[in-house]
């Protein structure tokens, strides 16, 4: 029996599937607020932001790809079995029920119904919001198999038309050319965007969203490691040169809403406001369908993905009672408030994120470094203390007392700790050094 191969049609159905997947809560909020916090210094700032929001996940794709490993677990066994565990249900967990999930119902309220709602209301309307849109997820998660058709097929091609509309205003009528930068933009415009990039959380799901790439294409009968490398490759392409399309569009737009209102909390004021200024009341309903059908496709998404590797790490879980856990525990942390939980996520993701880019890069370098223990070892060894570092500096700076004012003093002496980046020099320390050793054991044998 011969390998399939994709028609033209079937890679972008898998494209637009692993985009709508990507696209979500964050995609849609994190690059307006940059847009306006940059304000004149937007395009450096814009270049850090694609990077990390854009880069670094097409790259988190072609490692899945390139290394033809079937997901993230497998991916970090390459540096132990018991990092592969701790690495991949602290991933998951981010971006399943604790911080991601719970992020896109809460998003997608504030954003689309609050103007709808009356402040009295607006509590009990959240709980309601959250049990119609995680019950939707979970059942169109029941089956993984279908995932190309309610996202591929339905669901981002009506995301892209709804979103068209309001883009389309925003560059007709720009409703002005920005402000000077804000905060750290000021300073370092790229690395305060590049940093900014994490809170998409897609590094991360590219990662996740490998599984399902792999999954989607053996539904459609391609089943040779190299054929489904080359595919998955070509899907991330697709997928993060049409987010990096739309992540420029909306900087501009939040840059440009300044023309117009006050500097925001959020992106998703900024949003709001702008889906207002162009539209009326007509605006709030088009904003509402957009970040609805964002947040739900990404939620289906994040949720088979939960359950596909939930099963892989412990086969006797069943996959129908995983998601509903999956579904169930966010229900209860979307309720807590955005800007809370977006304060809650954001030292955890400046934590982890540089295990997942070192481990990324990694992949991607074993064709020249090899796939030594050593190598893997000491890299990721070298990463974790400076990535711990980092995370507890971007916690609230009230918080920077006791041990944490301690335990900060000490990552001062890291080039790039500042800006989040102590990690680098730590890390590419240890590439070498795992390396040389590597080199040298193998010299003994």
């Amino acid at each position: 029996m011969t390998d399939h191969h994709l028609t033209r049609r079937e890679r972008l159905f898998i494209g637009t599937m692993l985009f709508g997947l990507f696209f979500g809560a964050g995609n849609l909020i994190f690059p307006v607020f940059v847009g306006q916090e940059a304000g004149h210094e937007l395009w450096p700032a814009l270049i850090g932001f694609l990077v990390s929001g854009v880069g670094l996940p097409l790259l988190g794709v072609a490692a899945i790809g390139i290394t033809k490993v079937d997901g993230v677990f497998e991916l970090a066994q390459k540096v132990n079995r018991p990092f592969a565990y701790g690495f991949t249900i602290l991933l998951y967990l981010c971006i399943g029920p604790l911080f991601a999930l719970p992020r896109l119902a809460s998003i997608s309220f504030e954003i689309g119904l609050t103007p709808f709602v009356t402040a009295s209301r607006a509590t009990p309307a959240l709980w309601g919001y959250s049990v119609l849109f995680f019950a939707v997820a979970w059942w169109l998660a029941r089956k993984p198999g279908k995932i190309m058709v309610y996202v591929g097929k339905v669901l981002t091609p009506a995301f892209l038309v709804v979103l068209a509309v309001l883009l389309g205003a925003a560059v007709l009528a720009p409703m002005g050319n920005g402000q000077a930068a804000h905060g750290a933009y000021q300073a370092a415009p790229l690395v305060t965007g590049f940093t900014a990039g994490y809170s998409t959380m897609d590094a991360l799901a590219a990662l996740a969203f490998g599984i399902i790439v792999v999954n989607a294409l053996r539904e459609l009968g391609v089943t040779k490691p190299t054929q489904i490398a080359k595919d998955t490759v070509s899907a991330g392409v697709l997928a993060v040169a049409l987010m990096g399309v739309i992540y420029a569009l909306l900087a501009v737009l939040g840059r440009n809403a300044l023309g117009t209102y006050g500097r925001a909390a959020n992106g998703g004021v900024i949003l709001a406001n702008v889906a207002h200024a162009y539209f009326g009341q007509f605006g709030n309903a088009l904003l509402a369908v957009i970040v609805i059908i964002a947040c739900l496709k990404t939620a289906i998404g994040l949720i088979t993905a939960f359950g596909d590797t939930a099963q892989e790490l412990f086969p006797a879980l069943p996959y129908q009672g995983v998601i509903f856990v999956a579904a169930l525990i966010p229900l209860v942390f979307a309720n807590i408030g955005l800007d809370r939980l977006l304060l809650l996520t954001t030292p955890v993701l400046v934590a982890l994120y540089p295990l997942a880019i070192v481990l990324i890069l990694l992949a991607l370098a074993s064709p020249w470094l090899g796939q030594s223990k050593w190598v893997f070892n000491t890299a990721i060894g070298f990463t974790v203390i400076p990535a711990l570092l980092d995370g507890l500096n971007a916690i609230p700076a009230s918080l920077h007392t006791g041990w944490v004012k301690q335990a900060l003093s000490w990552g001062h002496w890291l080039p790039g700790f500042s800006v989040s980046l102590g990690w680098i020099v730590p890390a590419v320390v240890g590439v070498v050094l795992g390396w040389l050793i590597g080199r040298w054991r193998q010299a003994q044998h």
